[in-house]
C-alpha cells in the first residue's frame, strides 16, 4: 500500500569528506524536488569520549551552504560506536530524530528525480539492494551462508525461512536477505534505531559461535540491517521503490566510480548543482570534487567505460581507473 505521509530525510554529516558530500546532497534535493515538504536533517555527531577529535562540522562556509539549501543540523551523541566504527553513526543518529516517518540516505547520494514517484510503505521498512556479496566471507571448512545467517535469525528470535529468496540457489549469497545500508526507511526512527542499536551491539559484543571467524568491520551495520528490517515485517524493495538507486536517487560512493558507471542524468545534476560560484568556491576545497568535476577529469574517467557493458565487479572498475592515474578519494 502506498504511503503518502510527509516524511523527513536524514543523512550523517561531520567534519571533512561528509560535510562536502552533504552540500551536494542538499543542493540536488532542492534542485530536483523543490516541492518536497519534509525536513532535510543532517545528523552530526558531537564531541565526546568515543571521539579523539571533535567530529562536528566546523566550517562556517559549509554550514552556511547547508542552511541556504534548507538543511537542519541535528546533533547527536555516540554512546556505542564513535570513532572505532564510524558507520555506527547511521544507527545512533536515529535516536535524535523526531519520531516521524524517515528516509535515511548515505551522504554520498545525489537526487536526480521526483521523490513523489516513490511508493513508500513506511510501516514495512526496506533498504538498498545496490550491493555485492561482501558478507559473510566463507572459509573453506567454516560455516556456509545458511548456517551463518540462521544463527543470527535464531539469536534474535526471528523466522529465518521467510527471509529467503527461494528463486535463488541454496548457498548463493543472493538467496539471503542482505542490503547496502545506503538507504533505508521506516515509520519510527525511535523504534527502528533502538532495535538497530540493540542488534548491532549484540552481534559485536556477544558474537554467535558461527560468526567467530567472520569480519564484523566494516560490515556490522549491513549484518544487522536485514535482521531489523525483517523484524518489523519489511523485506526486499519491490517495484514501487525502484526509483531509489534508479531514476530518483543515485548512491555515487566515490567520484571516480560515479563518473565510470552512473547515468547521464546523474552526471548532469551533479555538474549543474555544483557549478554556481558560491558553491564552487567552497566545494573545490574537496579534492575529488576539484579534480573530477571542476577540472573535468571525471569526463576522462567516463570515456574509459561503456555504461552498457561495465565490468561485473567493482574492483575491476577501480583498477582500470587507477591504472590511468585518475583515482581520487
Amino acid at each position: 500500500m502506498e504511503d503518502k505521509r510527509q516524511f523527513n530525510i536524514v543523512a550523517v554529516g561531520q567534519s571533512g569528506r561528509l560535510s562536502f558530500e552533504a552540500v551536494l546532497l542538499a543542493a540536488s534535493l532542492r534542485a530536483t524536488n523543490p516541492d518536497f515538504t519534509g525536513r532535510l536533517l543532517i545528523a552530526v555527531p558531537q564531541a565526546g569520549p568515543l571521539w579523539p577529535d571533535d567530529p562536528a562540522i566546523q566550517d562556517p562556509d559549509i554550514l552556511a551552504l547547508l542552511a541556504a539549501f534548507g538543511a537542519e543540523i541535528i546533533p547527536f551523541e555516540n554512546r556505542i560506536f564513535g570513532a572505532s566504527y564510524p558507520y555506527g553513526n547511521k544507527i545512533e543518529c536515529l535516536s535524535a530524530l523526531p519520531d516521524e516517518p524517515f528516509l535515511f540516505l548515505d551522504t554520498d547520494t545525489v537526487f536526480t528525480g521526483p521523490l513523489a514517484s516513490i511508493g513508500f510503505d513506511f510501516a514495512k521498512p526496506s533498504a538498498s539492494m545496490k550491493r555485492e556479496g561482501t558478507w559473510p566471507v566463507l572459509e573453506l571448512y567454516g560455516p556456509g551462508y545458511t548456517e551463518v545467517w540462521r544463527a543470527l535469525y535464531d539469536r534474535f528470535g526471528l523466522d529465518f525461512e521467510s527471509s529467503l529468496d527461494t528463486s535463488q540457489p541454496d548457498e548463493y549469497w543472493n538467496r539471503y536477505l542482505y542490503f547496502n545500508a545506503g538507504w533505508f526507511f521506516h515509520q519510527s526512527p525511535q523504534q527502528f534505531g533502538s532495535r538497530f542499536a540493540e542488534y548491532a551491539r549484540a552481534i559485536r559484543d556477544e558474537t554467535p559461535p558461527e560468526l567467530i571467524c567472520q569480519p564484523l568491520s566494516p560490515w556490522l551495520d549491513q549484518i544487522a540491517l536485514p535482521l531489523v528490517v525483517h523484524s518489523f515485517g519489511g523485506g526486499r524493495p519491490g517495484e514501487a521503490l525502484a526509483g531509489l538507486d534508479g531514476d530518483v536517487t543515485c548512491h555515487w560512493r566515490t567520484m571516480p566510480l560515479f563518473y565510470a558507471r552512473e547515468s547521464d542524468r546523474a552526471v548532469e545534476v551533479v555538474e549543474q548543482v555544483l557549478a554556481p560560484n558560491p558553491i564552487k568556491k567552497v566545494l573545490k576545497e574537496y579534492l575529488p570534487f576539484k579534480k573530477m568535476v571542476y577540472q573535468g577529469k571525471g569526463r576522462d574517467v567516463r570515456a574509459l567505460f561503456d555504461r552498457n557493458d561495465l565490468p561485473r565487479r567493482e574492483q575491476q572498475i577501480r583498477n582500470k581507473i587507477k591504472r590511468e592515474g585518475l583515482w581520487v578519494r
